[in-house]
């Protein structure tokens, strides 16, 4: 008589399945399933699944790919379309406790009670014992962003998505402020440098911002952390040229503030404000989940305010922290709903009530693992020679440009560079890479370098 499935088991292998929604191979599901299977084990519970309706496959042999029914990956991911004051709205899924926080923060300002910064939101909070995510959706959520890179240096898994995170996470975070440049438009100012024209100078810096702040986490993941050196320089990056006063980037404010919209009045002493941004500083390092830690950060930041503005952009930045730094999914906001997130702020600022936010950010998290699963197949798997050496060979190529050099002193170069930075065992592949790297350089790819278009130009007439 056959041995018996259990629903536990068979539940393992369909989360395995659901982290690639366009379908795994038997090969890549066995390499990421909770529990090691032997290969025909982990076939007749896949076929079981198939049988019983809960995973579909497509292929013949070899080619066969198994992955969740459509109906069960679309439906939580589908914003549904609400009516709202006569007008059509997309909304995220939320429960009945958020719907209720919505209804609060909709209802006319005026009939909103003034409340100010109330310190026991975050005095109550107990790190590791108190929870604004439960246990069962944390565990989905690290099912769904965990990737065979965890056990690699901090950032391996961001810098694998690198380019379409930049984009993706530089213009979601920068819509979600109102900014109205394009997908496309964004594509092409941090890809070429080009501003759109009619654009208020304004939201190419606000774009330009994201794109240096989010570079801090990404080249620094396994050195930025919850404290003032990162949370600091993330506010100086981001609110680059963008404050009245210049020396307030990167500092806490020392004088009020007041937010549109709301009935919410923030701290005013300064003192106290840097008290309460250390605690949270504090608090945030000992939380051991990261999706906790994510939530807590973009919950604490906007509502204690610690800058003079551009605080949820910081809070939103922040949030990835801990998920580059253990190799998970990052988060970049793709289709958030401007006004869902808002409320769930809002929620924060004038009840002190999580769920709303929660909301937000749980289905935020599933829509961008969908996403970069997606994009990290495309990609297939990165040169570990150039991952090694990414930082030397984008400054040798930025180098070689900036300097003017023709091929001879770039070969020269090249050879000097790689004596003096690289083992002697890498040091013949290394001016292999770095020389088809200068060679293939275009208005393309120069970007990644760090080389403006001006710049470029002028060295292709030296190129010879």
């Amino acid at each position: 008589m056959p041995k018996q499935i259990s629903p536990e088991e068979l539940d393992i292998v369909l989360k395995a399945a659901a982290l690639f929604p366009s379908g795994g191979s038997i090969e890549e599901i066995s390499g990421v399933v909770e529990k090691a299977l032997a290969r025909r084990t982990l076939q007749r519970r896949l076929a079981l699944l198939v049988e019983q309706k809960r995973l579909t496959i497509k292929g013949r042999g070899r080619a066969i790919r198994y992955r969740l029914p459509d109906s069960r990956i679309e439906a939580d991911l589908i914003l549904p379309a609400l009516v709202v004051d006569g007008h059509i709205e997309t909304y995220v899924p939320i429960s009945p406790e958020s719907e209720s926080i919505k209804r609060s923060v909709r209802s006319p300002v005026q009939s909103r009670r003034p409340v100010g910064y109330n310190r026991s939101f975050i005095d109550s909070y107990r790190p590791n014992e108190s929870f604004y995510l439960s246990t069962e959706v944390r565990h989905r959520l690290f099912e769904l962003g965990r990737s065979p890179d965890g056990q690699r240096p901090a950032g391996t898994y961001a810098r694998k998505i690198f380019t379409r995170l930049l984009i993706d996470l530089s213009w979601n975070s920068s819509r979600l402020e109102g900014n109205t440049y394009s997908l496309l438009e964004t594509e092409r100012l941090l890809d070429l440098g080009e501003t759109s024209e009619g654009k208020d100078a304004k939201e190419a810096q606000m774009i330009l911002n994201h794109k240096a702040a989010i570079e801090l986490l990404v080249e620094q993941a396994s050195e930025v952390s919850f404290n003032r050196y990162t949370i600091l320089n993330l506010h100086a990056l981001l609110s680059d040229n963008l404050l009245a006063d210049p020396a307030a980037c990167g500092r806490l404010r020392t004088m009020p503030v007041a937010i549109d919209g709301t009935v919410y009045h923030p701290l005013e002493m300064s003192q106290l404000i840097d008290e309460c941004f250390q605690q949270i500083l504090d608090t945030a390092t000992v939380i051991r989940d990261p999706f906790e830690q994510a939530l807590f950060v973009m919950v604490h930041l906007p509502y204690l305010q610690p800058f003079e503005d551009v605080n949820k952009r910081v809070s939103r930045l922040a949030a990835n922290l801990p998920l580059i730094r253990d190799n998970l999914c990052p988060l970049s906001f793709v289709d958030v709903p401007e006004r869902a997130y808002i409320d769930g702020v809002l929620g924060v600022y004038e009840l002190n009530r999580t769920e709303l936010l929660r909301d937000v950010f749980v289905w935020a998290y599933e829509r961008s693992c969908a996403r970069y699963s997606a994009v990290r197949r495309s990609l297939g798997d990165p040169d570990p020679f150039r991952l090694r050496y990414r930082t030397l060979l984008t400054e040798t190529v930025s180098e070689i440009v900036l300097g003017g050099m023709d091929k001879k002193r770039a070969t020269a170069f090249i050879r000097k560079r790689a004596a003096d930075g690289v083992s002697k065992e890498d040091q013949a592949r290394f001016v292999e890479v770095a020389e088809t790297e200068a060679m293939n350089l275009h208005e393309g790819n120069i970007a990644r370098f760090r080389i403006r278009p001006a710049q470029f130009h002028a060295w292709m007439s030296k190129w010879r």
